[in-house]
């Protein structure tokens, strides 16, 4: 697979204009990831009472980073266990071929 170049594109977060550098093949990942930040920043907008932008963004940050630590622990014992089962089938495959 060819490596993907560098495009310039713009993103709107919380009424602010961003431009930024990204891969072609990352491209939809960063918009995609923009339209779930703007989604969040509208849902708190309306329903808390927050004194600025900045405390949305925090919240926002907050609930992301949550959700990403969860995955990653959810990732570790998926891991951990289909090693284990790996371990398991290799131990039985070498008890037969002897």
């Amino acid at each position: 697979m060819a490596d993907s170049k560098d495009i310039k594109i713009e993103v709107v977060i919380a009424e602010r204009n961003y431009h930024l550098s990204v891969t072609e093949s990352d491209e939809k990942k960063v918009r995609d990831a923009v339209a779930r930040i703007g989604d969040k920043f509208e849902s708190y907008k309306k329903n808390n009472r927050y004194r600025d932008y900045q405390d949305l963004l925090a919240m926002i940050c907050l609930q992301l980073a949550t959700q990403n630590v969860k995955l990653e622990s959810d990732d570790n014992y998926r891991n951990q266990d289909l090693r284990k089962h790996l371990d398991d089938i290799n131990a039985l495959l070498s008890e037969n071929v002897d």
